[in-house]
């Protein structure tokens, strides 16, 4: 099982990962969305599509952009469709 943490609680945890470039990509109903805040920020990756952000606010602390997704993403990257990976701090274990 993947587990996502950011200072001391876990985000994230699931059996059913997309592993894609070392990300794990977790379906979004495994987050445990009262930790997202919604961002503005957006980045291009040329095979995967757009991808948009989320900030974490989890016990009185913000990581800001630490979590990505791709709406709308390029048919080469199908399987990352609704779901979301991490980084800046995110611990992803698995």
């Amino acid at each position: 099982m993947a587990i996502a943490r950011w200072n001391g609680e876990i985000i994230a945890e699931s059996d059913d990962t997309e592993m894609v470039e070392g990300n794990h990509y977790f379906p979004l109903e495994s987050v445990h969305a009262h930790y997202l805040r919604p961002s503005d920020t957006t980045s291009v990756c040329p095979w995967k599509g757009t991808a948009n952000y989320y900030n974490l606010h989890v016990n009185g602390k913000d990581n800001p952009d630490s979590v990505w997704y791709y709406a709308e993403p390029k048919e080469a990257a199908a399987g990352i469709k609704g779901r979301v990976a991490f980084w800046r701090g995110v611990e992803v274990t698995d």
